[in-house]
């Protein structure tokens, strides 16, 4: 009998740890469960009377039916490229000729690639930030066409992990700058890139870390009233709805911005603090401007020209792409941030509604001012780009085509026999139940994100795919490809 107690004892025990390490883990990679992620369908009828500016400022929808549309980049010739790291793909929006504030069509202009994000132009070419890699391709303006082979030309990038994405855009000095994400929530990263900003010359050499302790800089740009580049940063994750908050950063080189031992205003992390080189902890450069905490600024743009009224002219355009683990949403807008002459930063609400008592029908993801002046602002949710003016009469938000389905999940299961459909619906149920899928994807709880209708939003294909570059905070799993089409059958299936 007291073996049998002993051995209890120790299985209790064993399980104590267990829990405690499953805790840990999940504070110290993704923290607290209440999801948004994926893509959504917007209701036209709705967006009307929902999504809202301040006066004077109108929204319509510029291009639509973009599902997972993130950075914005327009051409010299007025065309707008749309990165969609999750497909592999980069979109042209050919511009706005007929002057009905639309894009006229979206097509194809890149493929194949590894999770593409950043994007910019200098001396005839695009260039192409990937997840483990940068290449350029020549590029012709008037056309709009690639007109040379794409080659990689810094390779061996850290990728993978909570934030795969990189960032990347030429800086006035002619060099490129890329931001880097960290792999983790909070953890001490084995490659010194992660988290950081990293410098190069055009042709790839020359790497150069100019800034560390940046978490997820998924947005930067150089404010033109001093020069500086000015980062925004999400704040991690585990320590509560309220708190650290999300950060706008004044990159300088060789300084360091606390992640992952400081959060906000320098307060000591209390998974990470004990562990800092004091070194670090002296030098640390405090935010110049926090946001609500979970709210992930992404896309920043300053305010260049003059098609908006004179208190918006300077002023930095950034995307809340909205929280994912509070137990109330928040986030979900873009907003302005206008500098005071003491330098003090005010944040005004631009466009907001894209959630509504924790309703979510879009997530703003980047922004871009346009040859025209509006500004353009890319909604990896709703799959849609907008174009934000001053004084113009626009259509109401509205995306006719998007509560359609894309798919019909009879035909998409069809094309398979009962055999293999049951066959591959039973062994995507074990990897579904294998990797805990039902404690973020719970159907009856608030907050989380749905599966009911994923069926008519991707084929088996199209879903293999999102499991290799899934939208964040979801991670990547170590799937084989049979694992991932079993998946995908279950999941439209259900």
């Amino acid at each position: 009998m007291r073996k049998i107690v002993r051995i209890a004892g120790y299985l209790a025990a064993f399980a104590a740890v267990v829990i405690a390490g499953l805790y840990i883990y999940a504070r110290m990679t993704m923290g607290a469960i209440n999801f948004t992620t994926g893509e959504g369908k917007l209701d036209a009828s709705l967006l009307g009377s929902r999504i809202k500016t301040p006066p004077g400022f109108s929204l319509g929808v510029y291009a639509p039916d973009i599902p997972g549309a993130r950075l914005l980049r327009f051409t010299g010739a007025g065309d707008l490229l749309v990165a969609v790291p999750g497909q592999g793909k980069v979109m042209l929006v050919a511009r706005d000729a007929n002057g009905d504030k639309v894009g006229d069509g979206t097509r194809l202009l890149m493929d194949g690639l590894n999770g593409p994000n950043g994007l910019d132009f200098h001396d005839g070419y695009l260039y192409v930030a990937e997840t483990d890699v940068i290449g350029r391709v020549p590029f012709d303006v008037s056309s709009g066409k690639l007109k040379g082979d794409y080659s990689r030309i810094v390779t061996g990038l850290p990728g993978g992990g909570n934030h795969w994405k990189k960032t990347l855009r030429f800086g006035p000095d002619g060099m490129m700058y890329v931001s880097m994400g960290s792999s983790c929530n909070v953890c001490i990263e084995k490659d010194p890139r992660r988290a950081s900003m990293v410098r190069y010359q055009p042709d790839g050499t020359g790497e150069t870390i100019i800034a560390t302790g940046l978490r997820n800089s998924a947005g930067f740009d150089w404010r033109p009233a001093d020069g500086m580049i000015y980062a925004t940063d999400n704040g991690r994750d585990g320590l509560g709805d309220n708190f650290p908050p999300c950060e706008l950063n004044r990159i300088e080189a060789g300084n360091f911005y606390g992640w992952p031992y400081l959060n906000g205003n320098n307060v000591i992390d209390p998974d990470m603090g004990d562990k800092a080189p004091k070194e670090l902890l002296d030098r640390a450069v405090p935010p110049v401007h926090g946001f609500r905490a979970h709210n992930a600024p992404l896309g920043i743009e300053f305010v260049r020209g003059d098609a908006f009224p004179p208190d918006y002219r300077g002023a930095a355009i950034v995307a809340l792409h909205g929280s994912w683990n509070r137990s109330e949403k928040d986030g979900y807008k873009v907003v302005s941030l206008h500098f005071d002459d003491d330098g003090a930063i005010t944040e005004r609400d631009l466009v907001w509604g894209f959630e509504v008592d924790d309703d979510v029908v879009g997530r703003p993801a980047e922004v871009t001012e346009g040859p025209d002046g509006a500004f353009y602002i890319s909604d990896d949710y709703a799959g849609a780009v907008y174009r934000l003016a001053w004084g113009e009469a626009q259509r109401d938000v509205a995306l006719p085509t998007s509560h359609e389905p894309v798919f019909d999940p009879a035909t998409t299961l069809g094309s398979l026999d009962a055999a293999e459909r049951a066959s591959l619906a039973e062994a995507g149920q074990a990897t579904f139940n294998r990797y805990g899928c039902r404690n973020c994807h719970n159907q009856a709880a608030p907050g989380r994100m749905t599966l009911a209708e994923v069926g008519t939003r991707y084929d088996i294909d199209g879903l293999s795919a999102f499991f290799e570059k899934p939208t964040a905070p979801m991670p990547i799993y170590p799937l084989s490809e049979d694992e991932k089409r079993a998946l995908a059958v279950y999941l439209i299936g259900r």
